[in-house]
């Protein structure tokens, strides 16, 4: 039976937390005059920087959640449809102090994702939304978003304050509505309340060894989706750490903007997925290296995503002479329905990495390589940290013992509360238990089913794949990740981190996709013939077909992430996916 769980989390953090709707007033009493959040404008030009203090943020927020306050209850939804900046940190925690639950969102002109926009405002029928000028009329065609209120950076066209008291949350009220990023099934909002919020920025300041008077929080990550959000707004409200904002396109455009947020001081504490820093690698100049000193950065999350060692090794190795250190790279594992944060490797500690036979891998078994032809390298996201995590036979309802896969069910007072409107699917996921005869020293329930394949390996958790992602031909089971990492490797002409790998009915049995984006636009088909020729050696996989996608045509989540389901389900339906 295994059960891992890390150190527990101290009663009394160094850097909080407290609750968030008391962090305003308390981080301003305390610290008043000193920073709390930057927003750096890299659209204007020259770029701009913007700040609040935390006397400043006390008083936008509590003024803003007066005037909601006139315009509905307590208990009521209020959808942040707000781009990344100050007004989207300031909507959210006013929201949430006038005791309404926060719907932090994407706008509805956000590419791609117009019909997820509308799904969830169906789903959580907002009393109001706070959206920019040029976005009202968007958002009133919806006719799913109650009352629109604009953002300007004026009062003018904002109900006069409400007279009454503000509402004072009990930590078991919700606090907001989180979406998940749907990449394997729609969207759904996870019920996170005020305690959860409370745990897990308690979880993350133990993980990370995090201090308000030595460390800062950077984030280039969408406010609306669950990492960013936390690590970006929440995490400093609780805990007075100063946090620095920039726009995700920002990033995309030129990745050197965020090295330089980073390079901005001491203590930095970040967080993005695996492809971020293969990123990095690629578009930072060499002429951008020598203004950088990245020493100061103390803690660089990797997560949200399968964390490869070969990209790890890339940032090491072309970062490391302007002063990063490996030990700062914290492979970790979250996911919305825990809030964001799971499990991380201990502080000080260089990531570390197993080479396992893939065969076994994929027949439930975590067994050495025996040499590298058969080999699949997983990187540890080490053990939870406050909280419980178990690989359980997801039939048998049975923990699993060290070295077996299983699907990985959490428990702990992070773990949100449910979906939105409850039904089976919440109950499914929120609501499992042990089989009677297997508890022992676990308790029976509930237990948070993630819906993520894993094992213990040495006593390190290790994420093998989805559940639901999982490609099965003859009958053996095939990580899409693994087959991704083969196509990438084929050929140079596949670019990192965009490609998606999943099944399709092939009549005797399931058939292998490849949807990838190329570096260039001329083809002669040799880099198609080389992805399709190494998937079938290395994993003995019948390959339908690989078909390459101009960039913007390869689904994704809305936190960025290759979106398998969506793609398999353009690919069956036929839909125009890009060039043969």
């Amino acid at each position: 039976m295994t059960t891992v769980l890390n150190h527990p989390v101290a009663d009394s953090c160094p850097a909080g937390p407290v609750p968030m709707v008391t962090g305003p007033a308390t981080w301003a009493a305390e610290r008043g005059t000193s920073t709390a959040y930057t927003f750096t404008d890299h659209a204007a030009s020259p770029s701009y920087r913007s700040s609040l203090t935390w006397a400043e943020l006390e008083r936008d927020t509590d003024d803003l959640a007066r005037r909601l306050l006139a315009v509905a209850e307590p208990g009521e939804r209020c959808a942040i449809m707000l781009p990344t900046g100050l007004e989207f940190v300031v909507g959210m925690l006013a929201a949430v102090r006038a005791g309404l639950v926060a719907v932090p969102l994407f706008g509805p002109d956000h590419r791609g994702h117009a019909e997820r926009v509308r799904a969830v405002l169906d789903d959580c029928t907002p009393a109001l939304a706070l959206v920019t000028p040029g976005s009202v009329e968007v958002v009133e065609a919806t006719g799913a978003a109650g009352r629109v209120l604009a953002l300007d950076g004026t009062t003018d066209a904002l109900p006069a304050p409400s007279r009454a008291d503000l509402p004072v949350p009990a930590p078991d009220d919700i606090a907001y509505l989180q979406y998940t990023s749907g990449s394997t099934r729609s969207p759904a909002g996870v019920v996170v309340t005020h305690a959860n919020v409370a745990a897990n920025c308690a979880q993350l300041v133990a993980a990370y060894d995090l201090h308000r008077d030595t460390n800062r929080c950077v984030t280039w990550l969408p406010l609306f989706h669950d990492m960013g959000l936390v690590t970006g707004v929440l995490l400093p409200v609780c805990t007075g750490l100063a946090s620095d904002l920039m726009d995700p396109a920002a990033f995309v455009q030129r990745p050197a903007r965020w090295l330089d947020l980073l390079a901005g001081g001491r203590g930095t504490f970040a967080a993005a997925p695996n492809f971020a820093f293969d990123h990095c690698v690629r578009r930072v100049r060499d002429a951008d290296l020598e203004r950088l000193d990245l020493s100061g950065v103390a803690a660089l999350v990797n997560g949200s995503e399968p964390v490869r060692l070969a990209t790890i090794e890339r940032f090491a190795e072309r970062f490391g002479p302007v002063g990063f250190r490996r030990d700062a790279h914290r492979p970790s594992y979250g996911l919305a329905e825990a809030t964001v944060f799971v499990a991380t490797g201990r502080a000080g500690t260089e990531p570390h990495a197993v080479t396992l036979d893939a065969e076994r891998l994929r027949t439930g078994e975590a067994v050495p390589a025996p040499d590298h032809d058969t080999a699949s390298t997983l990187v540890t996201c080490g053990t939870a940290v406050g909280q419980s995590a178990v690989v359980v036979d997801p039939a048998a309802r049975r923990p699993q013992p060290d070295g077996a896969v299983g699907e990985l069910w959490c428990r702990g007072p992070n773990v949100g509360q449910g979906y939105h409107g409850g039904g089976e699917r919440s109950r499914e996921t929120f609501g499992a238990t042990l089989a009677e005869d297997t508890r022992g020293e676990h308790p029976a329930g509930p237990w948070m089913r993630t819906g993520d394949l894993a094992v213990v390996h040495d006593g390190s958790l290790f994420i093998t794949g989805r559940l639901k992602d999982m490609i099965i031909v003859d009958g053996r089971n095939h990580y899409p990740q693994d087959l991704e990492a083969t196509a990438e490797s084929a050929d140079p002409e596949v670019r990192q981190g965009l490609v998606a790998a999943f099944g399709v009915d092939g009549g005797d049995g399931e058939q292998v996709v490849v949807l990838a984006v190329r570096r260039h636009r001329d083809d002669d088909g040799s880099a198609a013939k080389a992805v399709r020729r190494a998937v079938s050696a290395q994993h003995g996989v019948p390959v339908r077909e690989v078909r390459f996608v101009p960039p913007n045509e390869l689904p994704r989540t809305s936190s960025g992430k290759i979106a398998r389901a969506a793609s398999r389900q353009a690919y069956l339906a036929d839909e125009p996916v890009g060039a043969r």
